[in-house]
């Protein structure tokens, strides 16, 4: 698995906004400058992110976004979720059950696919927002 730019982008915009730890709204601009993210780009993934229920926003004067969530709740595994769809090794199917694999190896390897799909998926759901926030700010994990 790869983790796409909207994956790394997602994933620091909600860390950014877990840092500042604040119930004021951080306004887009103010993100895209604190974390070097594209601005135009970063208004599409957190308007996924908003639909996806990892963000909220408030418009007008004072406006932009907050974490719609405590930063405990919220793992790498949901943000890159969110923005790239499930966490898998590539799109090869279920494996056959049964003993009605019909090419040779090909179940033995889409079983193994699954496997490593769920070991990533595992593996960034063991860190939270509140994690990656102790460890910016010095603490070990």
């Amino acid at each position: 698995m790869r983790v796409s730019t909207r994956g790394d982008y997602a994933s620091r915009a909600l860390l950014s906004l877990a840092l500042r730890d604040s119930n004021a709204p951080t306004p887009v601009k103010e993100l895209a400058e604190r974390t070097g993210l594209p601005q135009p780009y970063l208004e599409q993934i957190l308007l996924t992110l908003k639909a996806e229920g990892l963000v909220t926003s408030k418009r007008g004067v004072g406006g932009g976004y907050l974490l719609a969530k405590a930063p405990s709740e919220i793992t790498l595994a949901e943000i890159v979720t969110a923005v790239d769809g499930p966490i898998v090794a590539g799109i090869f199917g279920e494996p056959h059950k049964d003993g009605a694999c019909n090419h040779e190896g090909q179940c033995v390897l889409l079983g193994v696919w699954a496997e490593v799909g769920d070991h990533m998926r595992d593996h960034l759901s063991g860190f939270t927002l509140a994690d990656m926030v102790s460890v910016a700010q010095g603490s070990a994990k």
